[in-house]
């Protein structure tokens, strides 16, 4: 039977806590400053060049284990962050707008991520759970972003 575990090794902490921290940072960063196309679709590109942990075979995961967290972070975790961006047109600049909501989603999802990791980590070694996160990340910032370059060019228009 499987069990919760939350003993997590605090080096296996510090990381996920690290990016929440930046991407916090970074939201109200962006926030400031008008959005482009290439302000959109950057992250997701950069974020893309994570797929080289699966040239790996400790990384790789079954195909259908992979499309599962592809669709749960695109389907599941980025309802919350769609739903908490709004884009609004100043002036002949598109800002993202500013939502306290969206800071208690990211938190909500890291405590999700913290939950779920142990329970993964039980069924799959600690490299594929964290393909496994990878791809559920990925999955969620490409939907929200799509949407949000939707809106900005609808806006734009």
């Amino acid at each position: 039977m499987l069990t919760l575990s939350f003993a997590l090794h605090p080096a296996a902490a510090i990381g996920p806590l690290a990016g929440a921290i930046a991407v916090f940072a970074w939201r109200m960063r962006e926030a400031a400053r008008p959005l482009t196309t290439a302000r959109i679709v950057m992250p997701p590109l950069g974020m893309a060049t994570g797929f080289g942990m699966f040239a790996l075979p400790d990384f790789r995961v079954p195909l259908a284990w992979a499309l599962v967290a592809l669709a749960l972070g695109a389907l599941v975790f980025a309802w919350p962050v769609l739903r908490t961006t709004t884009l609004v047109r100043r002036g002949a600049d598109v800002m993202l707008q500013r939502s306290r909501a969206f800071i208690l989603v990211l938190v909500a999802l890291v405590v999700v991520r913290f939950l779920m990791r142990g329970w993964v980590e039980e069924v799959v070694t600690a490299r594929q759970t964290a393909s496994l996160f990878y791809l559920l990340a990925f999955g969620m910032i490409v939907r929200w972003r799509v949407a949000m370059w939707r809106d900005f060019r609808r806006l734009r228009a």
